[in-house]
């Protein structure tokens, strides 16, 4: 296929390209775009056959011949697994006449993280690329391509091509250089400071908290984890999306990166939560539990978390989609975007409105919420 002068091709598969070749193309800041991540997640079956999720990345080479821009794209057959929903846009498509599913979906499967959705080697090679993807949508005769969770400074690359832009929310946590909790702690107002101090107690009380990384990843570890990853899984989504084997291969192979938080009782353990470490951010994954605990959630998820990360002197938690609750944790909200190409230009237009409508109410959502923090009101004068 060739875009103007560029050639691209679409790859069979995260793992059919080169490690490093890929890797120099994502950086290595944030690991959910790592070759490795994508890899296990092809490896482990839980993207590929039955799934619902096709990996094909698309590709931009250089004059080298290497890849110089890769999106990390998946032929999509459902709309599960995104947290940013289009649900409404299938059924208004479909009732219209047209098959919605197959889309394309330039996205980490299962993961709601901001982050690139052009891996560029060559920064100049980011209009060839968002070109290249729309190409692939239009020869295919795709209904329509969805990048999720790109990261602010990619966006104006996507509306300098025409896509339309969808804002959300979701809490992050920063750090502003403290050197403990209670450093942390002393930033919010009273109520609040005494609020947390009296759920973490009431959160361990009879427990021990451990952080795993590393070798200390073992096949046990992980048979615990995925009973309560199995238990969270079933009652949110119907079906776990990721296998058994995925945390094999996680701690396999990015033990280094991986930081799970594990509560137990008399030696047992009762429920943990996942995290992965990138360069500046400490991002949270998964939790569950096979034990209901007053708090626990909010004390493995939150304050754990943001003890590991002070500890480590990263800059930001991102705990996940969603979670007001997070805000009186000193989770701040935080807008993310995302892009869509729509080829149909009568599907675009609604599409447009709809989106024009919900970019006012979650923007003053947000106005809202910020002003709910816990944090000290700095003094008037």
């Amino acid at each position: 296929m060739v875009t103007g002068s560029i050639t691209a091709r679409i790859a069979d598969g995260v793992r059919s390209i080169a490690p490093a070749a890929w890797d120099a193309c994502a950086g290595g800041g944030n690991p959910f775009l790592s070759h490795a991540f994508l890899a296990i997640l092809e490896e482990s079956g839980s993207v590929g056959p039955g799934s619902g999720w096709q990996a094909l990345p698309i590709i931009v080479d250089g004059a080298d011949g290497a890849p110089a821009a890769i999106a990390p794209a998946y032929a999509k057959s459902h709309s599960q697994g995104e947290y940013v929903f289009d649900h409404a846009w299938a059924d208004a498509w479909q009732r219209a006449g047209g098959a919605y599913y197959p889309k394309l979906q330039i996205a980490v499967p299962f993961t709601p993280v901001p982050g690139p959705r052009l891996l560029l080697r060559d920064p100049a090679q980011g209009p060839a690329l968002i070109a290249a993807i729309e190409a692939v949508t239009r020869q295919n005769d795709l209904s329509s391509a969805h990048a999720t969770f790109v990261a602010p400074d990619q966006l104006p690359l996507f509306e300098a091509a025409g896509w339309l832009t969808r804002l959300g929310t979701q809490f992050h946590w920063h750090n502003q250089g403290y050197a403990s909790f209670d450093d942390f702690l002393e930033t919010l107002a009273s109520r609040k400071r005494k609020a947390i101090r009296k759920e973490r107690a009431a959160a361990v009380e009879g427990l021990t908290i451990r952080h795993l990384t590393g070798a200390e990843l073992t096949e046990g570890v992980w048979d615990a984890f995925w009973t309560f990853y199995q238990d969270t899984g079933s009652r949110k989504w119907g079906r776990p999306y990721l296998t058994r084997r995925f945390f094999s291969l996680l701690g396999e192979r990015m033990g280094d990166r991986t930081l799970l938080i594990l509560a137990e009782r008399d030696g047992r353990p009762i429920a943990g939560a996942l995290n992965l470490i990138g360069a500046e951010t400490l991002y949270g994954r998964y939790w569950g539990c096979t034990e209901d605990v007053p708090f626990l959630h909010f004390e493995l998820c939150y304050y754990q978390a943001i003890d590991a990360a002070i500890a480590r002197g990263l800059k930001t938690v991102e705990a996940g989609a969603q979670g007001e609750h997070k805000l009186a944790r000193g989770y701040e909200p935080t807008p993310t975007w995302s892009a869509h190409f729509l080829p149909d230009a009568n599907f675009r237009r609604a599409v447009a409105d709809y989106l024009a409508h919900e970019r006012a109410a979650i923007a003053a959502d947000a106005e809202m919420l910020a002003t709910m923090t816990p944090f000290r009101k700095a003094a008037a004068g």
